[in-house]
């Protein structure tokens, strides 16, 4: 069997060299080199790069500077606005956003906003749940709802060819809603079964402790549905939050990738018949700080140390410089390998997870509304250490604030890699679609880039 094997090498190689020399010999016959040895050609020469091909008519070269597609906002009469942007993508994405989440809800509406994210793209008043899944599949489009604690997301993606049949479905699915009870009830299991699921996750668990202790007022109104809540949920609930909150004036519609004036004369008839109320005040919210404990299903302990952003995003300078700062000390967890913000160079993987090696996270975090925010370093860690690991956050705190603990070059990186991020994730149209809404939402207009 050896000789059968050295044998079958020896043969191989002698193959190899055959075959180099052989094609050596036929590239030194062919002048017009290994292109027309390829196809056959005996051509003397190959034609210059820089010799028009007859017959071939090159396409005008772009410019030296493209400009980015700005952002146009029609307002209708009664307060709907509708924004959008130019893009030379094929497909786009379409969003409906409402400012409304769970800071609008009440003791009888406490989960509200939790439960009509899982109902949304149901069934509506014209159409089944099963028909506006079959249209969203026949386009090969894809559907999504968010809730947070001030503005609830609706969003459509797909062709920018079935723009008329995307607007109309999606408008149809916020407005005509139709919270049958069956489908109610079905969704009210799926709350449930995520309640029993959040002990599971920790850091979800402690941001949503992190605002029931830090806020007094709308801000600690719990984002997810408690079980004392489920009880009181069904249809009517929703039906009444909807038609209390879902008004002309704090809705956009906005969307990335068609043209504005197409975009308008599609939906303005779909829109334009909502009735134009005032739109209330923004609940308000205190900062009172204070400490929360709770019990998850886990082998480490969770730990964080937060505090008030005062202004939030409408400060706009004051919440920039957080976010930078949160690029800046970044962190991340044992085994971060990199990226904006995170791995190696970031202040508290260098500082903290590189010299404990009892910590097996820590990073900054922060969660920025309109007129507050919370800012703070998140931490897991076995349990004899969470004295120290607060000790450690504390002092990563005190060494932001110290003249001559940040050097140039670490505020430098952490400004661009801020840049980066930002700039990255706008090359996304879904993204782009959605920082349009929630920019409109927040400052009534959408800002440049350059801004």
């Amino acid at each position: 069997m050896y000789r059968v094997a050295v044998s079958r090498l020896r043969a191989l190689e002698h193959h190899a060299r055959a075959t180099r020399y052989a094609s050596t010999s036929v590239a030194k016959r062919s002048s017009g080199g290994f292109f027309s040895w390829l196809t056959g050609e005996q051509s003397s020469q190959l034609p210059p790069l820089d010799f028009p091909l007859p017959g071939v008519m090159l396409p005008p070269p772009l410019p030296d500077h493209v400009e980015p597609g700005k952002t146009k906002i029609t307002t209708l009469p009664n307060g709907v606005k509708i924004a959008s942007e130019t893009s030379p993508n094929p497909a786009f994405s379409l969003g409906l956003y409402v400012d409304c989440g769970s800071v609008y809800e009440t003791p009888l509406s406490f989960g509200a906003t939790h439960l009509l994210e899982l109902m949304a793209f149901k069934s509506t008043t014209n159409r089944s749940h099963l028909r506006i899944v079959r249209e969203v599949e026949a386009i090969g489009g894809n559907v999504m709802a968010s809730a947070s604690r001030e503005q609830m997301g609706y969003t459509y993606d797909a062709l920018k060819t079935y723009m008329p049949e995307m607007v109309e479905v999606l408008v149809d699915c916020v407005r005509n809603a139709a919270f049958l009870d069956w489908e109610v009830n079905e969704q009210l299991q799926k709350v449930k079964a995520e309640i029993g699921e959040i002990s599971k996750n920790p850091q979800g668990l402690l941001l949503e402790a992190i605002h029931s202790a830090g806020y007094s007022g709308a801000l600690a109104n719990p984002l997810m549905a408690t079980e004392s809540s489920i009880n009181r949920l069904n249809s009517t609930t929703l039906e009444e939050f909807v038609v209390e909150n879902y008004t002309a004036p704090r809705m956009v519609l906005a969307a990335s990738g068609v043209e504005h004036e197409e975009l308008v004369s599609i939906a303005e008839p779909l829109l334009s018949d909502l009735p134009k109320v005032p739109r209330p005040e923004e609940p308000k919210s205190v900062y009172v700080g204070g400490d929360y404990r709770c019990q998850a299903d886990s082998d480490k302990t969770h730990v964080a140390l937060a505090f008030e952003v005062p202004g939030g995003w409408r400060q706009e300078k004051d919440a920039m410089t957080l976010t930078v700062i949160q690029m800046l000390m970044g962190g991340g967890d044992s085994f971060s390998a990199g990226g904006p913000g995170k791995g190696m160079y970031s202040r508290l993987y260098l500082r903290v997870l590189n010299e404990h090696q009892q910590i097996q996270s820590f990073s900054a975090f922060n969660s920025i509304y309109n007129n507050t925010g919370i800012f703070g370093i998140h931490a897991t860690t076995s349990s004899d250490f969470v004295s120290k690991a607060i000790d450690l956050a504390i002092r990563e705190l005190h060494a932001i604030a110290t003249p001559g603990q940040v050097d140039q070059l670490q505020l430098d990186r952490a400004k661009e890699s801020t840049k980066s991020a930002v700039l990255m994730n706008l090359e996304s149209r879904m993204v782009a679609s959605e920082d349009i809404g929630r920019q409109i939402l927040t400052y009534g207009e959408r800002y440049a880039l350059n801004h």
